[in-house]
């Protein structure tokens, strides 16, 4: 859903919060932001943290964005389309690239139990199970995933660390295929607020 703000990461809220936490959260990252604070003060933060609360502090604002939150999240991202699904060394790559940074933005939200489940990662990559096989394999095999004990597929530090390495998180609001990080991609810290959303 192009345009769409993902209000509850930038008060680094759950969707379940409830009013208490809101305005206790809103408190303190209102004045870590706020632009007299010679610190930590920065002006673009603080708008985002006022327009945030200004939504979810408000019931029925809160549940007509929640609306369009669940609309964002169910969104389908596709990593590559249908013409290109051949078996290509270039699509190979991208499905890397794609399930390494949904991993990625799972670890980041949740270090200790961030995963994702190979149904979900079929949603949200938009890539059937058999196209995933050789992907997950030879990513396991490269010490990059792990299976966590709970069944969900997750970055290791390694992962994480060649994710780095690449400069290349492929996450945006359109699709998850970026393009080259040098050649102006849009900020991938945006691009992983954005997708967050969806992994909530």
């Amino acid at each position: 859903m192009a345009g769409f703000r993902d209000y509850y990461e930038t008060l680094q809220l759950s969707p379940n919060a409830d009013e208490e936490t809101i305005s206790r959260v809103f408190r303190i990252l209102v004045k870590r932001y706020h632009p007299d604070n010679a610190d930590t003060g920065n002006t673009k933060k603080f708008n985002e943290v006022m327009d945030a609360y200004r939504f979810l502090s408000d019931p029925e604002k809160r549940a007509a964005y929640d609306v369009r939150y669940e609309e964002n999240r169910a969104t389908v991202l596709k990593i590559f389309d249908e013409a290109s699904a051949t078996d290509s060394f270039e699509s190979d790559r991208r499905v890397f690239e794609g399930i390494l940074s949904l991993l990625y933005v799972a670890r980041r939200r949740n270090p200790d139990r961030g995963g994702v489940g190979i149904i979900q990662m079929e949603r949200l990559l938009g890539c059937p199970s058999q196209h995933l096989e050789f992907p997950l394999w030879y990513l396991r095999q490269k010490s990059w995933v792990e299976r966590l004990e709970n069944g969900l597929i997750a970055i290791t530090a390694a992962g994480v660390d060649k994710v780095i390495e690449q400069n290349s998180i492929v996450l945006r609001r359109d699709r998850l295929i970026a393009e080259n990080a040098m050649g102006g991609a849009p900020d991938p810290i945006m691009e992983l607020r954005e997708l967050n959303g969806l992994l909530r």
